[in-house]
This record gives C-alpha cells, sequence and structure tokens, in this order.
C-alpha cells in the first residue's frame, strides 16, 4: 500500500511539474479560446491522456521484466537526467487552425493524444513504469498530474501565464527530473 503511494505521489508529482509550460498546455489554452467550452476539453485531455500513459505504462512494466535489473538503473537513471535536461529546451507553440469538423471534445481528445507521443511526459511515464512496476498507481498518478498542470490553463491560466513564469516551470522541472536521474542511479 506504501509503494503504491509513493508510486502514485512521486507520478503525480513529476508529471504536474513536468508539464507545466509544456506545449499540451498550450494546447489546452489554444483549445479553449477557440471553443470555449472547458468541461468537452478536460474530458477529451483526461481520456487521450489514460490511454496514452496506459499504453506508457505497459511498455515500462515490460520493459522491467525484460531487460536485466542492473541495465534498467542506468537507463532510468540516464534517461531520467537526459529528460531533466530535455526540460531546459522550451516547446514551441501548439497552434489550433482552420474551423474543424469536430467539436470540442474529440478535438482535444485526438490533438492532445498526438502532442503527447514521444513526449517528455510520455517518457517520464515510461520510465516511472519501469522504477515502480505498479501500473495503477502509476497511471493514475500521472493522469492527475496532467490533469493538475493542464487544468488551471483550461480555466485560468491564460490570464496569469507569462514567458518569466514559463522559463522559471522549464528550470524547476529540469532539476527534479535530474534529481530523479541522480536517485535513480544511487
Amino acid at each position: 500500500m506504501l509503494a503504491s503511494l509513493d508510486a502514485f505521489a512521486s507520478s503525480t508529482l513529476l508529471v504536474a511539474i513536468g508539464e507545466i509550460g509544456d506545449k499540451t498546455q498550450l494546447l489546452s489554452l489554444a483549445l479553449v479560446c477557440r471553443y470555449r467550452k472547458p468541461w468537452p476539453i478536460l474530458a477529451g485531455v483526461i481520456i487521450a491522456t489514460l490511454v496514452n500513459h496506459g499504453l506508457s505504462v505497459w511498455f515500462g512494466e515490460w520493459l522491467s521484466t525484460h531487460i536485466p535489473s542492473d541495465w534498467l538503473k542506468w537507463i532510468l537513471g540516464i534517461g531520467f537526467i537526459a529528460l531533466g535536461l530535455w526540460m531546459l529546451i522550451p516547446d514551441k507553440d501548439e497552434e489550433v487552425k482552420g474551423e474543424g469538423r469536430f467539436g470540442p471534445f474529440l478535438t482535444a481528445l485526438v490533438l492532445f493524444f498526438i502532442a503527447e507521443i514521444g513526449d517528455k511526459t510520455q517518457l517520464a511515464t515510461v520510465a516511472l513504469a519501469v522504477r515502480f512496476q505498479d501500473f495503477w498507481a502509476v497511471l493514475l498518478g500521472t493522469t492527475t498530474g496532467m490533469i493538475a498542470a493542464n487544468l488551471p490553463v483550461i480555466w485560468v491560466a491564460h490570464r496569469l501565464a507569462s514567458a518569466r513564469f514559463e522559463i522559471w516551470a522549464h528550470r524547476v522541472s529540469a532539476v527534479l527530473f535530474i534529481a530523479f536521474g541522480i536517485w535513480a542511479l544511487v
């Protein structure tokens, strides 16, 4: 039980902080500005995250059973450090163009799922699954972290956001990823 709580809390914290200033927040902002319907957009974000991160956790658990644990320690540690360094590179805005044929829910679901493919959050989810080997705790934790990062944007953050805030968010995220990497190596 305590291990599951640790997996959930670590996954939530790492993803919530790692997503601050990420392209998915910018995508959420663009969708809200276009559709002005936060509930369907939030539902699309949640379902896209559950599917994307579910596949990522499954892959991480598969890796943990097929790769020797000595290798996993190094892969995990170096992977987190690399993600931390990657966090120092700001994302470009995701732009929502055209009128579109789909409503806010389906548009959010598809665009959010695609935006997360190969993203640092997806890679972090794989690494967290390798580290904790607790499917539901990691999936629910990373999804909760994604919601925690995007919910304020969907409702309020477009009024508060600034370039300076985004820069500091990336720096704090980078430090956390690097710390998790060093922690995994030690």
